[in-house]
């Protein structure tokens, strides 16, 4: 046990990935234990999109004004090939070396590739190579002063170190400051609420969220019920007890309550950090950024996100099968609906024989079959340590 750290990072078309990896080496205090598995998904300009004319790279849906009735009007515009962020870091004499050393691990995929984040972070997790402790963070962050020490030391403060976990929801930035975060650490947040999906889209899937934060005079972290796949910080054994699942292709939802189901009940406790000591930038529609859901619109002939969608509401119900949806999602159901294509493999990506389904939602206090997430006292109160 070294202290080396292992960063998964999924990276679609982000021009914030070298700032990203800058922010991380310069502001850690032991760079030289840190290890990066990126997966990067970018346009490369190489036109993979049969019979479609012209140049291939797209912008986002960006905001070009308002219609009559004061709605914006967007337009999806012709855009350079993306900026590739490794090679802008590895080719920086100040961070050559980290490179040299092998320290960068990286997979490249076209756009037309992605599989969406479930699947890409399936990818970086297969990069790790033995270090001590896995991270798992988005590619848009700013970093504070010694982070990596004080997630480490966070991480061995919690009761149940070494099967713990540290996750949030960090707080957003909007100004971009080169991977650098500059102010105070803010309180951290708990992922203490939840709730079932009234969109569409998402098809009363479990969504996690934030409920009290800490006071600040707390002596250790405390526990919560569910794991953020923005950030989460633990020993890396957790790779072994609980491996990624390769069967979720074009999901965006639906990873965070598994994670935090298989995770509990195989024996890991989660914990939300006193403190905040990244930054994330938060990317509403209304940045015009391109999205993973666009490509698959465009590799499979029909633009837009709508085949994306279709192709998520059926692939989601793997989620649901082993959260417990009996209503539409009981091996038995699937079978009859025909799509018993998605429990492919899912005894070997399942839940563990230390804790079971059963005591997990009784102590998160998630009612299935009602479809309610009701209020979890002990996770606000902070009375699981």
């Amino acid at each position: 046990d070294d202290d080396s750290i292992f960063v998964s990072l999924a990276s679609f078309r982000d021009a914030l990935l070298c700032d990203t990896l800058k922010g991380a080496f310069d502001q850690a205090k032991h760079p030289d234990k840190l290890y990066i598995g990126a997966i990067v998904q970018n346009c490369f300009g190489l036109n993979p999109y049969p019979g479609e004319p012209g140049v291939q790279c797209r912008t986002g849906a960006q905001v070009v004004g308002k219609d009559k009735n004061g709605h914006d009007r967007t337009k999806v515009s012709d855009a350079p090939a993306d900026r590739n962020g490794i090679a802008e870091f590895c080719e920086s004499a100040e961070h050559k070396r980290y490179c040299d050393a092998g320290q960068i691990r990286v997979l490249y995929l076209h756009e037309n590739e992605s599989l969406g984040p479930a699947m890409a972070r399936y990818y970086a997790s297969k990069l790790w190579g033995g270090e001590s402790y896995f991270m798992q963070v988005d590619s848009h962050l700013e970093f504070y002063t010694h982070w990596d020490d004080l997630y480490t030391n966070e991480l061995k403060s919690a009761n149940s170190f070494p099967k713990a976990i540290l996750s949030s929801y960090p707080p957003g930035f909007n100004v971009e400051n080169g991977g650098i975060l500059e102010n105070n650490p803010t309180p951290g947040a708990r992922l203490c609420t939840c709730e079932f999906s009234t969109s569409d889209v998402e098809e009363k899937i479990i969504r996690i969220n934030t409920g009290l934060g800490y006071r600040g005079n707390e002596e250790q972290p405390t526990q919560i019920p569910f794991i953020a796949a923005g950030f989460f910080f633990t020993p890396a054994g957790f790779l072994v007890d609980v491996p990624f699942d390769p069967y979720m292709p074009w999901c965006f939802m639906g990873e965070e309550i598994m994670l935090s189901m298989r995770a509990w009940t195989h024996g890991w406790d989660i914990y939300a950090p006193r403190k905040n000591w990244i930054a994330h930038q938060y990317r509403p529609g209304r940045m015009g950024l391109p999205k993973f859901w666009g490509s698959v619109g465009r590799l499979f002939g029909r633009p837009g996100p709508g085949f994306s969608n279709q192709l998520q509401k059926r692939l989601i119900k793997r989620v649901k099968h082993l959260v417990g949806y009996n209503d539409c999602c009981s091996r038995e159901k699937l079978i009859e609906d025909g799509d018993e294509l998605v429990l492919m493999d899912v005894e070997h990506y399942g839940f563990g024989d230390v804790r079971s389904r059963e005591e997990y939602l009784a102590w998160a206090n998630i009612d299935v079959d009602k479809k309610r997430c009701n209020n979890i006292k002990w996770c606000n109160n902070g009375d699981l340590l």
